[in-house]
């Protein structure tokens, strides 16, 4: 029986987004790992501390959402700073969430990147090692949650640090192995059979095919529901229930 890890973000609040932490807090009944905004892209010191509670609460393995300090455009924007800068802001948001997390004696899982930070370091390897060697300086134990085929898994194995390859259920792909980017029109899948169709061909034959036509393999260790999303609680569910139907176990890496 295959394993996979079904993966959310969460804690997002921002002026941008309709927030009601009560579908986060349903979400966790579908999901094996959370990542927690840890207030730069978006999110605050209280609703961490909620949802560290409740995934506690639930044995549901809980990660760092590190991003841009960005909530103007929830850090979906690019920005242009040093390595040594973006060491700093990871390593500073692991440690707010830390808090959180020492306050009800759990430990950090993994860390997984979000939005432009996230694809920066999937193809430029500064940005991934700054990322990385901040995870080594904080807690050498962690796990990273990268895109499949990126440059953060490849900096992450490098350094000696445990890796979770991601796919995405709602995202379409480019031919090298990319996301499309947000702001291309066919970037988000919007059918849900679609959706559910590119989820099976990802578990079970390690392939996805990119906007192109082309077929690219993927590794499947993990797979991204995004909590913002206005469907998000129905997605997980019926995705949960697809997985169990084709045997496949939800478990965190």
């Amino acid at each position: 029986m295959p394993n996979v890890d079904l993966n959310c973000d969460m804690g997002e609040s921002s002026h941008l987004y309709p927030y009601n932490i009560d579908k986060d807090l349903a979400l966790l009944k579908y999901i094996s790992s959370v990542n927690l905004a840890c207030g730069f892209h978006a999110g605050d010191a209280h609703t961490m501390h909620q949802l560290v509670e409740a995934a506690v609460e639930m044995k549901i393995a809980i990660g760092a959402h590190p991003g841009f300090k960005d909530k103007a455009n929830f850090g979906r924007e690019n920005r242009q700073l040093s390595p040594e800068k973006i060491y700093d802001i990871v390593l500073y948001q692991l440690g707010a969430l830390q808090a959180f997390l020492k306050a009800h004696r759990a430990k950090m899982h993994h860390v997984k990147p979000h939005g432009a930070l996230y694809n920066m370091a999937a193809k430029e390897k500064p940005i991934a090692d700054a990322i990385c060697n901040a995870m080594l300086d904080f807690d050498e134990s962690l796990m990273l949650y990268g895109l499949s085929g990126s440059e953060m898994i490849r900096s992450a194995e490098q350094l000696g640090l445990q890796t979770a390859s991601e796919v995405f259920a709602d995202r379409t792909y480019q031919a090298d192995g990319s996301l499309t980017p947000r702001s291309a029109a066919n970037a988000l899948i919007e059918d849900g059979h679609e959706a559910l169709r590119q989820v099976l061909q990802m578990v079970q034959q390690g392939t996805v095919i990119a906007t192109d036509g082309t077929n690219i393999p993927v590794k499947c260790k993990t797979i991204c529901i995004h909590g913002d999303a206005d469907n998000a609680l129905s997605f997980a569910e019926t995705i949960y229930e697809l997985l169990r139907q084709h045997h496949v176990n939800i478990q965190q890496p």
